[in-house]
């Protein structure tokens, strides 16, 4: 069987709220009403939405009312614990009042940045400048004033402040020579002055300065060491502008370095260039508060010096192993690279393995088998390599593998031979009074002796004709010949192991003019 539901309680919430109707009155503000608990509705459902709706109506009610006494707590069910447990906690106690906090002092503002002459006439000036780095209580705006030279008395030219940071000073007399100055405002009262460094003379700039830098000039000019260094540099301004010169921030050694200024270039002239003179040049052209600056680079470059060392690290096979590391002057600008060369003990003749090398180490290969070398390293940049190299104290010994090279054995030849004629002597026909040749060729070993013969006569020494053998090549010259040399000639050769002939015929011919009768 099912077990029946509990009983509904009612006396018990009857008399909580009784309780809780006198305890309205108490506080000054009337508490939220708390809704009345149904009774219809079923024990399971009440015991759980009484003590939600009780404990939320609680701390509105606990700091006003007492916690309820009597025989009503004991009779009340277990469900409603949480209710009757929220008006047992104390009434929060309300803080007086801080009082309020008193504000910062007010800070000034620091002084203006950066004040320049911005233009100028015969009759006002230009100002502008930068904002504060620190405005302090912030910034209400600026004064400008200006007093003339000789004298302290400073006159504001704005009588309200100024928020613009440009400002221009009008009615103004020509020809006065006046101090400036920007004061920055605030709720904290007056900035430190920021003033114009010189003097501002009240007059008509007709041109200002303005630098005309060559192309050629506006990236690093490099020259050698030794070189004369002639730079123009033109420039604009009227009236006839101030020049000067700095080097690194310095004034110019006018011993070493001449300037020559015209109305409209400025000549710098090095008669020998030294390493000493590079640097920053900045050539400023002013006129009075306005100026114009431009900057000039030099770099006097020279060969640079031998790597610091350079070590023989290895050696093996047919193989050497290198390394050194980079010179100490480097001739003022960047090493491009590094000449390798090997010698041999034996010689004493360098020779170039590697060239424009970049990496600090290398290996020579190919080395011959049985010989000490030495290696040398020297170092290259733009100018060109290092006048000197280092070379290293230990020698490489390729050492032999033990084989004996045996070189092979040739039986000579013998290239004894009888004289032969490879080029035969022609027959040739030849005229009167005319110089003739006749040609043929022999080889043989050892030389053979050649003797010439006219209708088997030997023909000698006779100043008529010339006789020349060249490289086997033989030859006999008959100079102005006559009807009478005509006839059998014979080239005879022969050595100790024989000898060779050859003949031809030569005819001379007369040659006959025919007169032609006269009729």
């Amino acid at each position: 069987m099912p077990a029946k539901p509990a009983p509904i309680k009612k006396s018990a919430k009857k008399a909580a709220a009784k309780e809780e109707k006198p305890a309205e009155p108490v506080p000054e503000t009337v508490p939220a009403e708390v809704p009345p608990v149904p009774e219809t509705v079923p024990t399971e459902a009440a015991a759980v939405e009484a003590p939600a709706e009780e404990a939320a109506a609680e701390p509105a009610l606990a700091a006003e009312a007492p916690a309820p006494e009597g025989p009503a707590d004991e009779a009340a069910p277990s469900t409603n614990a949480p209710a009757e447990a929220a008006p047992a906690e104390a009434a929060p106690v309300e803080e007086p009042p801080k009082p309020p906090t008193p504000p910062p002092p007010a800070v000034p503002a620091s002084a203006p940045q950066n004040l320049s002459l911005d233009d100028i006439n015969d009759t006002s000036v230009t100002l502008k400048w930068r904002s504060p780095e620190n405005i302090g209580s912030g910034l209400d705006g600026y004064i400008v004033e200006y007093c003339k030279e000789g004298s302290a008395e400073w006159v504001a030219a704005n009588t309200e402040l100024t928020t613009s940071n440009r400002f221009v000073i009008s009615g103004l007399t020509t020809g006065d020579l006046l101090n400036i100055r920007v004061v920055a405002m605030n709720a904290g009262g007056r900035s430190e002055p920021v003033a114009l460094p010189q003097p501002v003379p009240v007059r008509e700039i007709m041109d200002r300065p303005k630098i005309r830098m060559p192309r050629a000039l506006r990236s690093r000019h490099v020259k050698h060491v030794g070189e004369q260094i002639n730079l123009v540099i033109p420039f604009c301004g009227k009236p006839k502008p101030v020049i000067s010169w700095t080097k690194d921030g310095q004034p110019l050694d006018t011993k070493k370095i001449n300037i020559r200024n015209s109305d409209k270039d400025s000549i710098l002239f090095i008669r020998k260039a030294e390493r000493d003179d590079s640097g920053s040049y900045e050539m400023t052209v002013k006129i009075d508060s306005f100026e114009d600056k431009a900057t000039l680079i030099i770099q006097i470059v020279a060969l640079p010096g031998p790597p610091a060392s350079v070590k023989l690290v290895d050696s093996w096979g047919f193989n050497a192993a290198l390394e050194w590391t980079s010179p100490k002057d480097n001739g003022n600008t960047e090493i491009t690279g590094y000449t390798i060369q090997k010698a041999d003990k034996k010689t004493g003749d360098w020779f170039t393995v590697f060239e424009h090398f970049h990496r600090l180490n290398a290996t020579v290969t190919d080395l011959v088998m049985g010989n000490v070398y030495t290696f040398r390293v020297f170092a290259e940049n733009k100018v060109g390599k290092s006048e000197t190299a280092a070379v290293t104290k230990a020698a490489a010994h390729i050492q032999k593998t033990g084989i004996v090279y045996k070189p092979p054995e040739y039986k000579e030849h013998d290239f004894s031979e009888a004289p032969k004629f490879t080029a035969l002597l022609n027959d040739r026909a030849a005229t009167v009074g005319y110089n003739t040749k006749l040609l043929c060729a022999v080889r043989g070993s050892p030389k053979p002796k050649i003797e010439w013969l006219k209708n088997q006569m030997l023909i000698g020494d006779d100043p008529k004709y010339r006789q020349i053998n060249n490289q086997g090549v033989c030859s006999l010259e008959i100079r102005k010949p006559s009807s009478f040399d005509g006839g059998v000639y014979t080239c005879r050769a022969k050595n100790s192991l024989g000898e060779a002939t050859v003949a031809c015929r030569l005819e001379v011919k007369q040659v006959t003019i025919q007169e032609e009768k006269v009729k």
